[in-house]
């Protein structure tokens, strides 16, 4: 089965920046479609930004302009660039993968912005 785990998170300050990456192992058959979820403290998880398999990006409207979504296909490493933190993006992030409809997701990297 498709592995992911991430790493790359930490505690930043505000308006400072950080890239996630999301390494994946195992076979995937079908094309892909890979984003990350996050879920802050009290909240519901959300999707915050997603990459389908031609290249078209979705974000979540907070985090438009600020946040990159990217994916190295020969190293199977999707990346998720953020940059102008603020302490509202304060929260576990999750990256997934999508093949042929089965869904699989990472364990969760910590992401704290603050001062």
């Amino acid at each position: 089965q498709v592995q992911l785990v991430e790493s790359g998170g930490g505690l930043v300050q505000p308006g400072g920046s950080l890239r996630l990456s999301c390494a994946v192992s195992g076979s995937c058959f079908s094309l892909n479609t890979m984003g990350w979820y996050r879920q802050a403290p009290g909240k519901q998880r959300g999707l915050v930004a997603a990459l389908t398999g031609g290249g078209s990006t979705n974000y979540v409207d907070s985090v438009k302009g600020r946040f990159i979504i990217s994916r190295d296909n020969a190293k199977n490493i999707l990346y998720l660039q953020m940059n102008s933190l603020k302490p509202e993006d304060t929260a576990v992030y999750n990256c997934y993968a999508n093949c042929g409809g089965r869904y699989s997701w990472g364990q969760g990297t910590q992401v704290t912005v603050s001062s």
